[in-house]
C-alpha cells in the first residue's frame, strides 16, 4: 500500500511587489512528502528556502498553487483555520530557537501542550526535556542556558505534542561543529521514534545526508538532486 500523503504543494508559486516591480520569489514548485519521510531543502542564500517551508506550514500563503497538509487545503482557509492546522498536526524547531524568556525549560515545553489542552503536560514535558538530556535543567532559563541546551529544549517542544510534521529552518545553523552533530543525532532519533515526517532546510551537507530524499532550490525554482554516496 502506498504511503499517505501529508504535505502537498501543486504549481506553487510566490510573488511580492517591490518598488522596482514584481519580484518571484517561488517558482511552480511541486512535490509530496509521504508520512515518516525525511526531507531536506538545500539551496544557496536567497534562493527561496524559508519561503517555501513557511508555505508547506502554512504560515504564509502562495501567490498561486495549493498545499495541502496533513489532509487539509491550507490554500483554502484562513489564518485561524491555517492555526488550527499547525496546532494539531505540526511542531517546528528554528535556527534561533524561539524560547520565551520569562518562563523555564520545563515551562516552555509546557506551554503549547497546555494551551492544546494535555492534562499531563507537566509529566510529558518532564519525559521529553529528560529524552534530550536535560533532566538536571528543568528549572533553568534560557539565559541560563547555551545554545546547544536552548535547541534541545526547542527539539523537546517540538516532539511532545507528537506531531505529524515536523518542520526544522537550519536547525544547527546556531551551533558548533560538535554540538550541531549532536542535535542531528537527537532529531533523527525521535524523528524514527515516532515516524515524524522531517522536513527541514539546512546549508549542511551532514544535515542533508541524513535525509531520505532532498531538493534544490535555485532562484526560486526546484532542481532534483540525488542524495551523495556515504563516504
Amino acid at each position: 500500500m502506498d504511503a499517505k500523503v501529508l504535505v502537498e504543494a501543486n504549481d506553487v508559486g510566490k510573488v511580492v511587489p517591490t518598488a522596482e516591480g514584481d519580484l518571484t520569489i517561488l517558482h511552480r514548485i511541486s512535490l509530496a512528502v509521504t508520512a515518516g519521510e525525511s526531507l531536506a531543502i538545500t539551496g544557496p542564500s536567497g534562493s527561496g528556502k524559508s519561503t517555501l517551508l513557511g508555505i508547506l506550514a502554512g504560515l504564509d500563503l502562495p501567490s498561486s498553487g495549493e498545499v495541502q497538509l496533513c489532509g487539509q487545503t491550507l490554500t483554502s482557509l484562513d489564518e485561524e483555520g491555517r492555526a488550527k492546522v499547525r496546532a494539531a498536526s505540526v511542531g517546528f524547531v528554528f535556527q534561533s530557537f524561539q524560547l520565551l524568556p520569562g518562563l523555564t525549560a520545563l515551562e516552555n515545553v509546557m506551554l503549547p501542550l497546555e494551551l492544546h489542552g494535555n492534562r499531563s503536560a507537566r509529566t510529558a514535558a518532564k519525559e521529553y526535556l529528560t529524552r534530550v538530556g536535560l533532566a538536571e535543567r528543568l528549572s533553568h532559563y534560557p539565559q541560563q542556558l547555551s545554545g546547544g541546551e536552548q535547541q534541545r529544549v526547542a527539539i523537546a517542544r517540538a516532539f511532545a505534542s507528537q506531531p505529524e510534521v515536523l518542520f526544522a529552518d537550519e536547525p544547527t545553523g546556531n551551533l558548533d561543529l560538535h554540538t550541531g552533530a549532536t542535535i542531528i543525532d537527537l532529531l533523527f532519533d525521535l524523528n524514527r521514534e515516532q515516524g515524524t515526517t522531517l522536513i527541514l532546510i539546512t546549508h549542511e551537507e551532514r544535515l542533508a545526508r541524513r535525509c531520505g530524499r532532498r531538493i534544490h532550490l535555485v532562484a526560486g525554482a526546484l532542481e532534483d538532486q540525488p542524495m551523495p554516496e556515504e563516504a
